[in-house]
Parts: C-alpha cells; structure tokens; sequence
C-alpha cells in the first residue's frame, strides 16, 4: 500500500539546536500513527515542517508521491495536508458554524469577479459548505452547537470543534496535535471515535499526545523522538517497555 505522506531525510537546526535529525517517515491511508517522547523532542516542529510553517534545511516532503517542497502552509492545505494546533485556534466570536466553514477548501465567494458575475456558483458553494459543516458536526455529536459562539463551549468541545473543522478540507492526511490536551469525559471519548471514523474512511493520521493511554487506544503503531531524532517504531507496548526510551521520557 502506498504511502500516503513520506518523509525523507529531513532536517532542521535553529543555532546549535536540532529539531529534525535525518528523519524519515511514511504514513499510510486508513494507519493511526502515534509521536510520542519528551517536551523538546521535536514532535511539534516536525508538523510544523510538514506543513510549511517551517523551512528545513534539508530533505523533502511528499504527499501522494508528489513532493511540497517551496510551497506556502495554504497550498500544501489545498492539497490534502490537515493539521490541528495545541491550542483550539477557534474565532471565538463566531458561531461554531462558521468556524466550521472557514476550513472549507473551496468558498468562491472569497473573489469579488465570482461574487459580481458568478452569484449562483457562490450560493451553489455556499450551501455545499454549510451542508459539509452540519454533516461534520453531526459525526462529532455537535449539530447542537451549530448557532453557538464558540466562546460558549466547554473547553472540550472546543477542541472537538477543531478537529472537525480540519476535516472541511477533505484531507488526504490529518496532523492532530495534542488533540486531547485538557480535554476529558465526552469529549475525550468523542475525539477518539472522530479519529477512528477519519482513519477508516482511508486518511492518514498522525498524532502528537503527551497522553501516552490515549496513543495505546488509538494508534496502531507509535515513533519515539528524542532530541530531532526517530529512535524506535513499533507498537505502543513495545516502546513503552522499552527500558532505554522511558528513561528517557521520565528521567532517570
């Protein structure tokens, strides 16, 4: 099965600190992919060079064999990358709804010539999202939340809101970072439930957590990252019993 992103031989240095260390990766379609290792390790930075928020210093990044190299964040979106943050990155202001319809990968009526001389394919676009929103919403349990402010949910559903809002895009991948950061109860099981569905419909995830029982659940299989570094991938019980790598996550 081909993979869906692939990374090769990335690196990243920021004075004498390495972040990515030679590091190469591949994520498969409908394959949970768990990070996992200590604060520093560079679990963040390698989404941030995926994604283009970051510029490496060296190696590529492919998705769907094609590579992304010199792209903008925004364009690599428009292709099928996704990601969410550590932080809900919601505008709080607005209704859950329209957060929703902000990750559309297609809203024509962003251009005035579309708006002047093409109103049908706006409205036609228009209605298209906000159907996708309700729909999102719906699979999260959140069709109730729809005329809300987002600044009037839970924290929780906060970021459940986030991780549905990735999924406008249709993603051919999906970058969750710290998805459960904060988050318990319904919200914590219903982020677990989204991630599955997700996997299953064929996309590939990958998923930064501190949360080491929320990566056994869920992933399939985990990296452990270390200073820049991969240093073992395997199953989540393997590196965990790993004697060598929780020394390093926990110290000595």
């Amino acid at each position: 099965m081909s993979a869906v992103l692939e990374i090769r031989g990335l690196n990243k240095a920021f004075g004498g600190i390495r972040v990515a260390d030679n590091v190469g990766l591949s994520l498969r379609p409908g394959r949970i992919l768990g990070l996992i290792g200590p604060n520093g390790a560079g679990k963040t930075s390698l989404f941030n060079l995926i994604c283009g928020v970051v510029r490496p210093d060296a190696g590529s990044v492919l998705l769907d064999g094609k590579a992304l190299d010199g792209l903008k964040p925004h364009q690599r979106a428009r292709r099928g990358l996704a990601r969410t943050w550590q932080h809900t990155r919601l505008l709080p202001s607005l209704t859950v709804l329209d957060n929703m319809i902000i990750g559309a990968r297609q809203y024509p009526g962003e251009k005035l010539m579309n708006v002047l001389f093409r109103p049908g394919l706006v409205a036609a676009q228009a209605a298209r999202n906000r159907d996708r929103a309700m729909e999102l919403l719906a699979q999260c349990g959140l069709e109730d939340t729809a005329r809300m402010q987002a600044a009037d949910l839970p924290y929780g559903r906060q970021k459940l809101v986030g991780v549905a809002r990735t999924l406008m895009g249709d993603a051919r991948c999906l970058l969750l970072d710290e998805p459960m950061a904060g988050v318990e109860g319904q919200a914590y099981a219903a982020i677990q439930r989204v991630v599955r569905a997700v996997a299953a419909s064929g996309v590939a995830v990958a998923v930064v957590e501190h949360n080491v029982g929320f990566i056994r659940d869920l992933c399939d299989e985990a990296v452990f990252m270390f200073a820049g570094r991969i240093l073992a991938r395997g199953s989540v019980k393997h590196l965990v019993e790993d004697k060598r790598l929780t020394e390093l996550y926990f110290g000595t």
